[in-house]
């Protein structure tokens, strides 16, 4: 039982780790959206994580498949946000579990570097 618990999460976090850049406009069209380079880096931390996957695995105050922005937060500061950006691009593993965070190629540094600041900001006072 055990197993297939954690198959199923395997499962679970590959699907919910893939790109959402190419995802059809409506249910009746085959033309796909693309959100390019430079229309991301207009857009704010919060914003450019809202166009990927990251819900799938992370929340602002809620641990999921891995860890919540909050905790992210508290564990990090402004040194680190070349590390992290380097981390959502190249992916990682064994800070926070066994599973693994998929890479992000698609994300420039400079949009990584807005994303981590943005979960920096939600460290507690």
């Amino acid at each position: 039982m055990k197993k297939l618990f954690l198959t199923g999460c395997l499962g679970l976090l590959i699907v919910s780790c893939s790109k959402k850049e190419n995802t059809p406009v409506d249910a009746n069209s085959s033309e796909t959206t693309t959100i390019s380079e430079s229309t991301k880096t207009n857009l704010s931390g919060d914003q450019i994580i809202e166009t990927l996957d990251c819900s799938g695995c992370h929340a602002v105050n809620e641990r999921m498949i891995g860890p919540s922005y909050q905790e992210i937060a508290d564990k990090y500061s402004e040194k680190d946000i070349d590390a992290l950006a380097t981390k959502i691009i190249e992916g990682g593993s064994g800070v926070w579990g066994s599973v693994p965070m998929q890479p992000h190629s698609q994300v420039s540094k400079e949009d990584a570097k807005k994303m981590v600041s943005y979960i920096l900001s939600l460290k507690k006072k």
